[in-house]
């Protein structure tokens, strides 16, 4: 399918490329020359179309991490599809894992499932591990807001994927707390009713 000026291969074992979410690649792009230098860190890439396309876009390196070996083999064919996979670094692995301790990222995009475990008969051609975000549709987010704290560079921003505004206010409540990562929810962006993406910075 397309997604923006990019082709994008994917089956039905990852979750189809949403067209809204070009949005995402686009406010990441434009948000890139203000930002620490260096790759971006994409969390949840599935086939890989949100960061490929801000990579092309911004015209950096970029690192995409997914847990699923279906989606981080779309993500490694679809960066070679797109002439980007000598700047494209496809890791597998769980998110709080896939990032090094020493790393920093200038801009990390995350894009975890929110779907309420609930709800998720709603959806019954998504592959359930694309969409499933346990019982209030956050509980990957929270993981990739904890890996966004320790890895976000000084001046560096965010961009996370929800489901819908009272998931915002969630995350808004989340961060408010001791324990959380010095990050706070600076603007939010929505789609018609077809999701939200929301932009973080360092609190203070």
């Amino acid at each position: 399918m397309d997604f923006g000026p990019l082709t994008i291969a994917h089956d039905a074992r990852v979750l189809e490329p949403r067209p809204w979410t070009v949005l995402q690649s686009r406010w990441a792009a434009d948000l890139s020359p203000e930002l620490p230098g260096g790759p971006l860190l994409e969390l949840c890439t599935g086939a890989g179309h949100i960061g490929l396309l801000a990579v092309h876009l911004s015209g950096r390196p970029g690192v995409l991490v997914d847990v699923d070996p279906a989606a981080t083999w779309f993500a490694h064919a679809n960066a070679e599809r797109a002439g980007l996979a000598d700047r494209v670094e496809v890791r597998l692995g769980r998110a709080e894992e896939a990032v090094r301790p020493d790393e920093s990222f200038g801009l990390v995009i995350a894009d975890p499932p929110w779907v309420p475990s609930a709800s998720v008969g709603r959806f019954p051609d998504d592959p359930l591990l694309a969409i499933d975000g346990g019982h209030d549709g956050l509980a990957i987010a929270w993981t990739c807001l904890t890996v966004m704290g320790d890895c976000l560079a000084p001046g560096g921003a965010g961009l996370l994927q929800l489901g819908d505004h009272a998931q915002v206010d969630a995350v808004r409540e989340w961060l408010a707390r001791d324990d959380t990562p010095a990050l706070r929810v600076t603007d939010v962006r929505a789609h018609e009713d077809r999701g939200v993406v929301a932009l973080l910075r360092w609190a203070g």
